[in-house]
């Protein structure tokens, strides 16, 4: 894809969750990559460059001087105040041995703001408790000298795999009716992108904070009734849910840490490649 100017040793904390996962994929031709898996799992089991990890129990410096990463990824999911230690502890790890993290936040940052798309430099700010606990992290990254961490702010990230499309496809298999917000206007991630776009980061050296989704705004119903259509499932039951009377945003668009084209996409690039 690129050269490599910089041969890391990157860690993947939660590499056996679906973005963990993909990412693991993309980077281990290119990185010397490690991951961690919760659950016991033979096939990770069996890989020795993935190490067992419950962030609930474990004590995630065994791992970081076994591995000594040059560069973290965190992808963690689970218990938020077990997760809000285990990156004190990464954050330690990076003080102290001058290597890099980048945390996988959310557009939730941003879950009160709702009358524009939110962009990189805009205050957070969110009364959900998913969108509290991703801000907590988040300004303990931010307290680390700029050149050391790198915060991605994700949308609803689908892919072929994701949970998101699993989910549609046993609600259709069971003829229960799937969720839409009628009034939510989003921008979404597909994995594949995020993937190639997160290896430009790291691959070219950039810090800092990035908003990576689909350059296009849509209207949560009407995206979920085209992926209906793209599944031959037009007439499948649909739950609308009216959280306001207005139309409401929660999206995350990059204004001043932009991409190559290239690495920019649009919302129907995932459409157009779903599988029934």
């Amino acid at each position: 894809m690129w050269a490599t100017p910089i041969k890391h040793r990157i860690l993947i904390l939660g590499a056996s969750g679906f973005i963990g996962n993909a990412l693991y994929k993309e980077l281990c031709p290119y990185y010397n990559t490690y991951g961690t898996y919760k659950t016991a799992n033979t096939s990770y089991a069996s890989n020795q460059h993935f190490y067992q990890y419950d962030v609930e129990t474990d004590d995630v410096f065994e791992i970081l001087n076994q591995v000594k990463p040059t560069f973290i990824i965190s992808a963690l999911r689970g218990n938020f105040h077990a997760q809000i230690l285990a990156h004190t502890h990464l954050i330690q790890y990076v003080q102290a041995n001058g290597c890099k993290l980048l945390f996988l936040s959310s557009a939730n940052v941003f879950y009160s703001y709702s009358k524009y798309p939110s962009y990189e430099t805009d205050k957070t700010f969110s009364q959900s408790i998913y969108g509290h606990f991703k801000i907590k992290i988040e300004n303990m990254l931010l307290r680390l000298p700029k050149h050391q961490a790198i915060i991605v702010r994700l949308p609803m990230v689908f892919g072929q795999m994701s949970p998101r499309l699993q989910a549609i496809k046993t609600l259709l298999k069971d003829k229960e009716p799937i969720e839409v917000f009628p009034n939510l206007i989003l921008n979404i991630g597909i994995d594949t992108k995020l993937t190639q776009q997160i290896h430009f980061i790291i691959n070219q050296n950039k810090t800092g904070i990035f908003h990576l989704g689909s350059t296009d705004l849509v209207h949560h119903d009407a995206f979920i009734k085209d992926i209906l259509q793209k599944l031959a499932q037009p007439k499948a039951l649909i739950k609308n849910v009216f959280t306001t009377n207005n139309d409401r945003y929660l999206a995350v668009l990059p204004k001043y840490n932009l991409l190559p084209t290239h690495l920019q996409f649009e919302s129907n690039d995932f459409l157009t490649k779903i599988e029934v």
